[in-house]
């Protein structure tokens, strides 16, 4: 029987007013690594428009794992303000997600004060520093960083915990037989590549029992040949599922340092990118180099259905659907075709009521353009600039 996309649903232990997720998407409103009055107004947007359930990116398990200086990272300080934040969206009957993860080589060490880390060593272009290959040590203090992160999120209040496993972070360098060149046990067969995203999965698991959702992020192909990519992909999901440790998957694609339009598609506002990166960076990417990197794919709606329709005949878990949703009638052909939730990122940047308006038959398509001027205000409060009062 096909799902109705705005009826309440079962996602693990927790009940959603309906199928629709709002996306991770970098919100660029934690200056100091901390909850703000503006973070939250963000996520009560599209809660009070209608979602079942919003998500909070990026939240670091470690410092190391920040993307930049100004991300959260989960601990006792930041735990009050995350409490209050979820209390918040409660109150408009929305659910809210975190989304865990490690940045890995996309993390900016300079930034950070810290080098980042990976699977192996290698050159970053954020930081301009070598990025150091994960020890042992590593790699057993990060999974504890996971479990200590999961617990103080489930007494925070937060209803879902989302792992990151994709876009070339800490977990994906690992499972990107490119990036991975270690000589030992945490490389060579995909079993051996997944060990490390596998075991977090499990202890987050472990620690949170029942008392909330967890689902993984993953990337169905990063779009580079150095990164993880199909049929690796589909194997990694069905030993996900055969783990048993997941309520769903969200399924991604792209790499933040390999192929970042791979996700997003349209247009490539590459002055405005470059125009808020630093002066290194600036001058990269008005390169050819930069142009390379920032490679153009034009929009189509669900531009990532046919991959995830590959992965829907892999595996019986839920899955949630994400890229290019904008219109009522892709939701309802995913409900049709055997995804259990969409997600939805831009067109609730422009229109935080669409799903209250699709749901009420006031409107059948969101009214966002895939400009992506959006993406280049993830560091000065993410934000749809056609909204702007031109100057």
């Amino acid at each position: 029987m096909q799902n109705d996309a705005f009826a309440p649903a079962r996602l693990g232990p927790v009940t959603l007013r309906n199928r629709i997720v709002k996306a991770a998407t970098f919100e660029g409103r934690t200056p100091g690594g901390q909850v703000t009055d503006a973070l939250v107004d963000y996520h009560l947007a599209p809660s009070r428009g209608g979602v079942g359930l919003t998500t909070v990116a990026y939240l670091a398990v470690a410092p190391e794992g920040r993307t930049h200086r100004d991300v959260i990272v989960v601990g006792e300080d930041t735990a009050p303000g995350l409490s209050r934040l979820a209390e918040k969206i409660h109150e408009t009957g929305a659910k809210i997600a975190g989304q865990l993860g490690h940045a890995g080589p996309v993390a900016d060490g300079r930034s950070n004060g810290v080098h980042a880390l990976a699977a192996s060593r290698m050159p970053s272009p954020l930081s301009m520093q070598m990025v150091r290959s994960a020890s042992e040590a590593d790699i057993a203090r990060i999974t504890r960083d996971y479990v200590r992160t999961a617990r103080i999120m489930a007494a925070a209040g937060f209803d879902v915990l989302e792992i990151h496993m994709a876009h070339g972070y800490l977990l994906s360098s690992f499972l990107a037989p490119g990036q991975n060149r270690r000589k030992d046990a945490w490389n060579g067969p995909l079993a051996n590549r997944a060990r490390f995203a596998r075991q977090v999965a499990r202890a987050v698991r472990e620690e949170v029992g029942d008392r909330v959702a967890v689902t993984a992020k993953i990337g169905m192909t990063e779009g580079s040949p150095a990164g993880f990519s199909m049929p690796e992909s589909v194997e990694f999901a069905q030993l996900l599922e055969a783990d048993g440790h997941l309520d769903a998957l969200e399924l991604s694609a792209g790499s933040s340092l390999l192929n970042p339009m791979y996700l997003f598609r349209g247009d490539v506002p590459l002055e405005e990118f470059a125009a808020n990166m630093r002066a290194p960076l600036r001058l990269g990417l008005k390169t050819p180099v930069g142009k390379r990197f920032f490679r153009s794919y034009p929009f189509e709606e669900a531009f990532l259905r046919e991959k995830a329709l590959v992965f829907r005949g892999a595996v019986a878990m839920p899955l949630i659907m994400l890229g290019g949703i904008n219109t009522r009638a892709t939701v309802d052909r995913a409900m049709a075709e055997g995804f259990e939730f969409v997600a939805m990122g831009r067109a609730l940047l422009r229109e935080p009521d669409l799903v209250n308006r699709m749901a009420g038959g006031e409107t059948a398509a969101g009214a966002c353009i895939h400009c992506n001027q959006c993406m280049t205000t993830i560091y000065s409060r993410t934000r749809c600039t056609v909204l702007e009062p031109k100057a």
